[in-house]
């Protein structure tokens, strides 16, 4: 994984899909890039060594709730359903077996200080999942005081962070307080999700 402005040839050429918050996208395709661009939100991606299949989601959690029902509460609810559609996609098209998944985890970073504790909390939801399911991650890149453009290869499990400017961290922090201030409750899965 690189932290630099310049970017590896591999990336710069074939499809780039940008993964918005609230995306799940799969890809066993050699020329697929996925890319996001991250402030308090948190995006995995996960690859089959074997299968060579790989996918990227983006999700950003709200606020904790007491009425939770769930594991994760029900403010994690989307982040837990965005995890499991993310990993069970990934296992159904490649080989079904957890020990070939490696994951990488992006994001949580505190860009502006009326969320400062959001990006905190999504990051500790993100482990906490992660070493409740049974999987460590092969690599991350998590808090801080920016944004950052995540790109990854689904293929070959090639992961590529820039670190934002502030002006670009600025714009991605407002669009964050919008969606924080609609409060927007995103409904979780209509059944429960297990994984195989």
């Amino acid at each position: 994984m690189a932290f630099n402005s310049s970017l590896p040839p591999e990336f710069d050429r074939g499809v780039v899909t940008t993964v918005h918050q609230g995306d799940c996208h799969i890809s066993a395709a050699a020329d697929v890039t996925f890319s996001t661009v991250l402030g308090s939100c948190i995006a995995a991606c996960v690859r089959d060594r074997v299968a060579g299949v790989g996918g990227m989601n983006h999700f950003l959690l709200a606020e904790q709730s007491g009425s939770a029902k769930d594991r994760y509460g029900a403010s994690a609810r989307y982040g837990a359903f965005a995890m499991e559609q993310l990993i069970n996609k990934v296992l159904s098209q490649g080989s079904g077996k957890k020990a070939n998944l490696e994951l990488k985890v992006f994001g949580g970073g505190k860009i502006n200080s009326m969320l400062d504790d959001v990006g905190a909390k999504n990051i500790e939801f993100v482990r906490q999942f992660l070493k409740d399911e049974g999987y460590v991650a092969a690599s991350e890149d998590l808090g801080g005081t920016y944004a950052r453009r995540v790109l990854f290869k689904p293929n070959s499990g090639r992961a590529f962070v820039k670190r934002l400017d502030s002006d670009v961290g600025a714009n991605v922090a407002r669009e964050e307080l919008a969606i924080a201030r609609r409060r927007v409750v995103v409904p979780g899965p209509a059944a429960d999700i297990e994984l195989f």
